[in-house]
């Protein structure tokens, strides 16, 4: 295991997945609702902005290597479905679509692992749409993690919610775009394995 600046930073997300727990557990005598919002927001935020810096950092100080291929989608994931399942708690988000975009993030990654396996990992490579998904995903936990009006105004739950469920759609859509592309090879004599 290389430790380098973007392995770090992907260890940090994943160090973070159970701050980010525990804020919702600290009594509202200590901690108020709204101040864990911000909080929980604000730890989401880092998390996001650290992804792309890793990424960023991996492919200009050229310090890109297997482990952290592997680790940074988990490290991604891990924070993901945290939020989604602290949302499913608070009622923020529906259960449906948490349960569409964790098991399409399973699903993917394990498509992806077994078309690495069988050299064809450029088959399914992130795609516009995949892309486009994420994008959504991401301001829809920020937008519903904050949840209440930002600076007191701008309403947060309506587009929060529109676009989770945006991100669902996208999540479905991408999803059989990834399956169409891999359909071939698993009817490939030697493709079911």
């Amino acid at each position: 295991m290389n430790l380098n600046w973007p392995n770090l930073l992907t260890w940090m997300r994943i160090v973070l997945v159970p701050v980010f727990i525990v804020l919702f557990y600290v009594p509202d005598t200590m901690l108020s609702l709204g101040a864990k919002n911000i909080t929980a927001t604000c730890v989401f935020l880092f998390g996001a902005i650290t992804d792309w810096l890793d990424g960023y950092l991996a492919r200009s100080l050229n310090q890109t290597s297997a482990f952290g291929a592997f680790l940074d989608p988990v490290a991604d994931k891990l924070m993901v479905a945290t939020a989604l399942i602290l949302l499913v708690s608070l009622n923020r988000v529906d259960v449906l679509v948490a349960v569409i975009i964790i098991g399409r993030e399973i699903a993917i990654s394990a498509l992806r692992e077994w078309m690495a396996r069988i050299g064809q990992s450029r088959s399914v490579a992130v795609s516009f749409i995949g892309k486009l998904k994420t994008t959504c995903q991401m301001i829809a936990i920020l937008f519903l993690l904050h949840w209440d009006p930002l600076f007191g105004v701008v309403p947060l739950q309506a587009p929060g919610t529109w676009l989770v469920y945006l991100a669902a759609l996208l999540t479905l859509i991408s999803m059989v775009i990834y399956l169409r592309r891999a359909l071939p090879l698993l009817r490939a004599p030697d493709g079911g394995g």
